[in-house]
């Protein structure tokens, strides 16, 4: 992905919104959104998939994990010969490793500049990571944004899209509703004042192309090749996620939507013996509920019994 937005318990009918942009060469092989197994083996992968390198941009798994990837732009420090970043989201959805294992190991395999959010539903935790940085950052409830930079960097496009989450959030009372607000923001190509540019190391035109949400750069056969949207409704008691895929031709028009629906995804952390079941309140325009956060609250360090006496 190129451009990705997260807002995580910030509606109380949907506390689950990832809205995500995938530009690339559309000379580049790709599967669209569908199951399959990776081939290091694990669980099986809902995701579309990259056919020349074997990797993906975003998917999950039915066991509770989640994960998309985003490249830093940086021309001045791209090796040609460094694996391919999609290799990260099937390494963690495989889920063998925890996350500050996962995180030693992949900081070290020589990756060019990326960023990586992850989810571990089953453990209630997300987080933020990217190999220009020294550790992950643990992610609360709140609404996110990466693009090719680190994660919450106010490119306009980033902010843009960020704004338009949280106000499909307000006023969607469906989930066609929110999904066709958030494939407008997706496709939104305006491109930023040059007051307003970022200063990544391209060229001052090709700055401005890539300043949009929606990319379309025809003289690079290159552009937004689909939108990607995860959308957890809470239904009753329980939770149906939606994932849907709007890809595109190289002309800009859409050429096939594809979509799947998991029930009790994402799945209700585990409380261990440290910590209690929070009932904790979303953030919503409408009365205040209390329901149950997807990620388990941060537990504060204890203090000993000898450091606790004066």
């Amino acid at each position: 992905m190129c451009l990705i937005a997260l807002a995580i318990d910030q509606s109380r009918r949907f506390p689950l919104v990832i809205a995500a942009n995938r530009d690339e060469f559309f000379a580049r092989p790709a599967a669209r959104l569908g199951w399959w197994t990776p081939d290091a083996g694990g669980p099986a992968v809902l995701a579309g998939r990259d056919l020349e390198a074997g990797g993906t941009w975003l998917g999950l798994t039915a066991q509770g994990r989640l994960a998309m990837v985003t490249n830093v732009r940086n021309p001045s420090r791209v090796d040609p010969a460094a694996p391919s970043r999609g290799q990260i989201v099937p390494q963690w959805l495989s889920g063998r490793e925890p996350t500050d294992r996962f995180w030693m190991r992949t900081a070290l395999l020589g990756y060019n500049g990326f960023n990586l959010i992850a989810a571990d539903f089953k453990r209630g935790e997300c987080f933020w990571a990217s190999n220009l940085d020294a550790h992950p950052k643990r992610l609360e409830r709140g609404t996110y944004g990466v693009s090719n930079a680190a994660l919450d960097t106010a490119w306009p496009k980033t902010n843009a899209l960020k704004s338009r989450v949280r106000e499909a959030l307000s006023s969607a009372d469906s989930v066609d509703a929110l999904s066709t607000a958030l494939f407008a923001a997706l496709t939104d190509r305006r491109i930023a004042d040059d007051a307003n540019l970022p200063s990544t190391g391209v060229p001052l035109e090709l700055e401005r192309e890539l300043s949009a949400a929606f990319i379309r750069a025809p003289e690079r056969q290159y552009g937004t090749r689909c939108s990607t949207l995860v959308i957890s409704e809470r239904v009753g008691r329980g939770l149906i996620t939606h994932v849907m895929e709007r890809s595109y031709t190289a002309s800009g028009a859409v050429s096939l939507l594809r979509q799947a629906a998991l029930k009790g995804w994402p799945p209700r952390y585990s409380d261990d013996a440290d910590t209690e079941p929070v009932e904790q309140a979303v953030v919503s325009d409408a009365p205040r509920t209390r329901v149950r956060s997807l990620l388990k609250p941060a537990v504060a360090p204890r203090r000993s019994a000898k450091a606790a006496t004066p």
